[in-house]
Parts: C-alpha cells; sequence; structure tokens
C-alpha cells in the first residue's frame, strides 16, 4: 500500500482542499555493489582532498560554487537557509490552460492528489469541474524546500499532479547544431512512403505492451547466476557503418509493416467479429 509523501492542500481561489501527495511511479531500476573481486568486500568510497590525497573530515567540508577555473565562492548552509522558499503547505493555483499548449519536454515527475479526511466534496468539486472545462492547472509548492512548477489534470477519479522544468531549464531547439535548412524539403515519393510507413504503423497506445526487456535480462542474468549456472557472453557483433538507400529503406520497412497487422487492425478485426 503506497504512503502519502506529502500533506497539504491545493488553494483554488478561496478554496482549500486538504490533499495528500502520492507518488504516481514506482521507478525499476537495479543497482549493483562495488565489491573486490578476491574476497566480495564492500568497496567504501571516501571524500579525499584533490591536492594532498587525505581524506576529509565531514565537518570540514563546505560548499563552493566555482566561479572560474579552481576559484570558488563560499556559501554556508545558513545562507542557503535563508534564501530557501518558503515552507508552506499550500498548492497555489495559478492558471488554467490547455494541455495541449504545454510540450512534454515540460514534464519531469508524476504524483497523485488524494482528498484528505472531510475533504472529498471540494476535490469532487474540482475534479468534475477540470473534467468538464478540459483545462490543466498550473500550480506553485513547496517540497523538501524546493518550490516546483506543476500541472494538475484529471485521471479517472483522482486528480494528478507532474512537476514541471522552469522554461530556462530548458534547452532552445536553435541552439542545436547539424539541424536541417528550412528550406530543406524532401523528395515527394520519398515523403509519400514515408506518410504511408507512418500511417502502416499507427496503432492506439497500450503502455502495458512496452516492457523494459534490458532490465528483464539482467534480472534473468542475476536469477540464473545465483542459482549457480554457468553462462556464456555472446560475442558483439560488429555491423559496421552501412550507407542507406532511403527509398530502399522506405520499400523494405512498408514491407514488413505491410506483413505485420498493428493493434489497431486487429483491434477493428475482433470487433467486426462480435
Amino acid at each position: 500500500m503506497p504512503r502519502p509523501i506529502w500533506s497539504g492542500a491545493i488553494s483554488f481561489g478561496l478554496v482549500n482542499i486538504p490533499i495528500k501527495l502520492y507518488s504516481a511511479v514506482k521507478k525499476k531500476s537495479i543497482s549493483f555493489h562495488q565489491l573486490r573481486r578476491n574476497d566480495g568486500c564492500r568497496i567504501r568510497l571516501k571524500k579525499v582532498c584533490s591536492t594532498d590525497g587525505e581524506e576529509v573530515e565531514k565537518e570540514n567540508i563546505v560548499k563552493g560554487y566555482e566561479v572560474s577555473p579552481d576559484r570558488y565562492v563560499i556559501v554556508s548552509s545558513d545562507e542557503l537557509q535563508s534564501l530557501s522558499p518558503k515552507a508552506s503547505r499550500n498548492i497555489e493555483i495559478e492558471d488554467f490552460v490547455e494541455l495541449s499548449q504545454i510540450d512534454p519536454l515540460y514534464f519531469e515527475q508524476s504524483f497523485y492528489l488524494v482528498p484528505d479526511k472531510g475533504a472529498a466534496k471540494a476535490y469532487t468539486l474540482l475534479l468534475t469541474a477540470m473534467r468538464t472545462s478540459g483545462k490543466t492547472a498550473i500550480a506553485r509548492f513547496v517540497l523538501r524546500n524546493k518550490e516546483y512548477l506543476s500541472a494538475i489534470r484529471p485521471i479517472n477519479n483522482a486528480l494528478s499532479l507532474s512537476t514541471m522544468h522552469f522554461t530556462d531549464e530548458i534547452i532552445a531547439v536553435a541552439e542545436l547544431e547539424s539541424l536541417p535548412e528550412d528550406t530543406a524539403e524532401p523528395a515527394k515519393r520519398e515523403l509519400a512512403m514515408a506518410e504511408q510507413l507512418i500511417q502502416s504503423l499507427t496503432a492506439d497506445f497500450e503502455p502495458e505492451k512496452y516492457r523494459n526487456e534490458y532490465q528483464e535480462k539482467v534480472m534473468n542474468l542475476i536469477e540464473s547466476k545465483a542459482e549457480g549456472q554457468e553462462i556464456v557472453a555472446k560475442p558483439e557483433v560488429n555491423e559496421g557503418g552501412r550507407v542507406i538507400d532511403l527509398m530502399a529503406a522506405l520499400e523494405a520497412s512498408l514491407s514488413a509493416a505491410k506483413k505485420k497487422p498493428t493493434a489497431a487492425k486487429s483491434g477493428r478485426k475482433k470487433a467486426r467479429a462480435q
């Protein structure tokens, strides 16, 4: 059973809706410890001075911001604490916008907002109004001494909150190198085939069909080794650099896509059969 990681209230005009914040994502990652090869003992990392190699105790470590090579401005924990955003238990809604106006680049981490005791009526009111209007709320809140910009939107019978990057954290496309010029246009035949290929691969989004295959393979490897099985590593296949014939690649891809029914097509066939 998930546990709330924060509690507070959504400020909606003059209405305060007490809520609890739950993580919407259970991250699955495989972590390894560093061990000494000959006896398997754990490796501990020490903090050492880059000049003399001596280990530095925690109480002698301060924060420094590099302003030029090997020149630092020292900032104390108290100074940073004085600048931290004012502790608050409110999620302040500032605007309501169309979800389609928010580029997915801005989204960071997702949570659920659940009504606290006695807040079900007000929570349902906001949820229903947002669902009816189709709007997404843009709000600010403070979590663990850090201010977050966030987007709140309905998902089924719950409100979700996604933390967002601020605009100055997003790298502009104009800063990228080697992008094609605006005037560059593909050949009409190639474009038609590319569009046809996209159409043939179009299907409804079914998130459960996309699995983390690498993680599954690593877990299978770990389980096999834990059971004492001998594992033989597969040799790497070096394909080398290949010159791509764009038309040939499009034709081959289109041919393969036609042979493989998409989820959308199979769904239509099932519907007709019923």
